[in-house]
């Protein structure tokens, strides 16, 4: 898996969390599910923890994308150490600026995030740092929210990601599209028992949501992107 996609869908008030996988050729796939909520350490890890059962090599370098939860960031990097390359979601963090401000001043601020993630890493992070101390004098939650992570908006742009496969790998879309899917076989029940059963209903929705996955746009680009992340050794090349 070239990158992995982790966010969590609530379920009759049962929190799930889940992870689809792409691989070099653009390929989606559905890797697995665990009951809980993304803010839990533990459950984070032991859905990363089935992944590696079922195959996964988490010492491998990818691109994790995630919405930016501190626990599911701190799994990441417990399990998967330095190799371990994270995205977090924009849509999420813009959302979660904008919502502390009043309109006019949200509507400002989506602009300046939305033009400051389009180019230079450096550059994008000076101009958001400017414009969350522009904040902090009226609303300091908002300029404490747009600072936090701020690093990991930036991961696709140092390592070079353009286009239609920047978009995809920005965001956590590629789980929450399906989720539609997974609403309408899940919402069949009229009465959990349990979380158990919660899963196993979401566990249906999404295999009945990945008979539809398609090709990761821009996935033409997937190549030069694993170049960047798990560059050849030296000595291999020159052996070549």
């Amino acid at each position: 898996m070239v990158a992995i996609y982790v966010d969590g869908i609530i379920v009759a008030r049962h929190h799930v969390i889940a992870a689809i996988g792409v691989d070099p050729t653009g390929a989606k796939y559905m890797l697995g599910l665990a009951s809980g909520s993304s803010e839990n350490v533990k459950v984070v890890k032991d859905l990363l923890g089935s992944l590696a059962e079922r195959g996964v090599d988490l010492n491998v370098a990818r691109l994790w994308v995630i919405d930016g939860s501190k626990a599911l960031r701190s799994a990441i990097d417990q399990l998967c150490g330095d190799t371990a390359h994270v995205q977090h979601c924009r849509i999420h963090k813009i959302r979660n600026v904008t919502e502390r401000l009043p309109k006019a001043k949200a509507y400002q601020t989506r602009w300046v995030m939305v033009q400051a993630l389009k180019g230079d890493a450096d550059v994008g992070i000076q101009k958001l740092k400017a414009h969350a101390k522009h904040l902090k004098a009226q609303r300091p939650d908002a300029a404490a929210s747009l600072l936090e992570g701020l690093e990991e908006l930036f991961t696709i742009n140092r390592l070079g990601v353009t286009g239609e496969l920047a978009r995809c790998l920005a965001t956590t879309n590629i789980i929450e599209s399906p989720n539609s899917v997974v609403r309408r076989v899940s919402g069949r029940v009229t009465r959990y028992r349990d979380a158990q059963m919660a899963l196993r209903w979401v566990a249906a929705g999404f295999l009945e949501a990945e008979k539809a996955f398609r090709k990761l746009r821009g996935h033409n680009h997937i190549a030069a992107l694993i170049r960047v992340m798990r560059p050849v050794p030296a000595q291999l090349k020159k052996a070549a």
